[in-house]
């Protein structure tokens, strides 16, 4: 398994490139079954949950090959399966955006019980009740979700909660139904947005873009299309907390600065500068950084995503404060690791108490998921001494390129792939 070292003590200085949406481009490459036209997807992030889409996707006959290295060309026109293979759908939780799509192409869908982080319940029994409501029959057969359907029709759903990749999910099967489906209290998350923008130029007719009612009037077919992907909100997010937190001053290029208002006005209350130069975002960390509470919410609020880097952000703050996890409920895996680094976090139900400024030491730490691992390296940042990140597939998935990133803005990370055995020197901290 790959290790990341990580010597801390250095300040985050310069400028960055942020790369394109995780979370919007999973649900685009879905959607790009819905037409036997050719796609191209732009700006598109090299990570393990592109290629592991990607994949999938080839192995239900999809033709895809990168035309640069941050482009996909997709053609769906020889859609030969509509079953997702079972060992690559447990590594994704976005493998279950292919069950709207193919429904709504081939009548049919048969899907594995999603897998990804282990961060919490995240039901799909959203998006099977809004199936439903369209006319499919689904059924849980030997651990697959089975739907069939002759023709969707339109309906009117009421979501329990505004869940992103139900939301995703059936906005999709309704671009091509019969007949007019809204769907109340729709997630509005950027990713969700660029989803519907992506539908459109393939001739979706979709009205509430951005708001909690979307209406979908569907239409007989689709066409290819060309789209850009929105750059990483979350990956903008995890830069400009790791820079706050090592009191760097660095400009991160490629942003849409309004998907980070909840993020920005948090930075700038624990006392970090943050200017907003219309597409970059220049973040300089302040001297003495002041503790702010945070609760997690769907999109306006906090992003649930962002929960765990700040975290280890708040753990430089001079005093105590609470992060409260109001999203998902297994979502401090992070803590226990940080706490081997120095931290000073206490966990109740849903919330943390911070309490710092914590004199952060190099150790060895298992990365548990995906956001977690932004924020064990974030930690490290700041820690002396070298930190051991172990089971970094998790930051694979989700981040590009991040060493090379960091070393851009003068960290000292480097990347050990294979056999070797990488333990944590502490002699430099021990007594301390």
């Amino acid at each position: 398994m790959a290790q990341l070292l990580i010597e801390g003590g250095s300040r985050l200085v310069g400028r960055v490139p942020i790369s394109g949406s995780k979370n919007a481009v999973l649900p685009i490459l879905a959607a790009c079954l819905l037409t036997e036209e050719e796609c191209r997807i732009k700006n598109v992030p090299r990570i393990e949950d592109v290629a592991t889409m990607v994949r999938l996707l080839e192995g239900m006959g999809v033709r895809i090959r990168w035309l640069d290295p941050q482009q996909l060309q997709v053609d769906a026109e020889r859609l030969a399966k509509s079953e997702v293979l079972a060992a690559m759908a447990n590594r994704m939780r976005a493998s279950f955006l292919l069950m709207g799509p193919l429904l709504a192409r081939r009548g049919e869908a048969r899907v594995a019980k999603p897998g990804g982080d282990d961060i919490g319940m995240r039901r799909v029994e959203q998006h099977i009740v809004g199936l439903r409501l369209m006319g499919a029959r689904v059924e849980l057969e030997d651990g697959d979700y089975v739907a069939r359907a002759d023709r969707l029709t339109g309906a009117t759903i009421h979501l329990d909660m505004p869940t992103v990749t139900g939301t995703e999910n059936l906005m999709m099967a309704a671009a091509t139904a019969d007949g007019i489906t809204t769907i109340h209290n729709a997630a509005r998350e950027p990713h969700v947005v660029d989803l519907a923008f992506f539908l459109g130029k393939m001739g979706a007719r979709i009205q509430g873009i951005g708001t909690d009612v979307l209406q979908i009037e569907g239409v007989p077919e689709l066409s290819g299309a060309t789209h850009r992907v929105i750059p990483d909100n979350i990956e903008t997010g995890t830069y400009a907390i790791a820079i706050a937190a090592t009191g760097g001053e660095a400009v991160l290029e490629d942003v849409v600065t309004g998907d980070l208002r909840a993020l920005i006005l948090k930075l700038r209350a624990a006392g970090v500068e943050v200017e907003d130069r219309t597409h970059s975002l220049w973040v300089r960390g302040g001297e003495r950084l002041q503790p702010v509470d945070v609760t997690t919410w769907p999109h306006p609020g906090f992003p649930t995503d962002l929960q765990a880097p700040f975290v280890s952000l708040m753990t430089q703050a001079h005093g105590r404060c609470v992060v409260s996890e109001a999203v998902f409920e297994n979502r401090f895996q992070h803590v226990p690791e940080l706490r081997k680094l120095g931290a000073d976090i206490y966990v109740e139900g849903r919330s943390a108490m911070v309490s710092g400024p914590s004199a952060l030491h190099g150790g060895s730490v298992n990365v548990p998921d995906i956001r977690s691992g932004a924020a064990l390296v974030v930690a490290a940042l700041c820690a002396r001494g070298t930190t051991v990140l172990e089971n970094i597939y998790h930051l694979d998935r989700g981040y590009q390129d991040i060493v090379a990133k960091l070393e851009r803005l003068g960290a000292h990370i480097t990347r050990v792939d294979g056999e070797a055995e990488v333990r944590p020197d502490l002699s430099r901290v021990v007594g301390d």
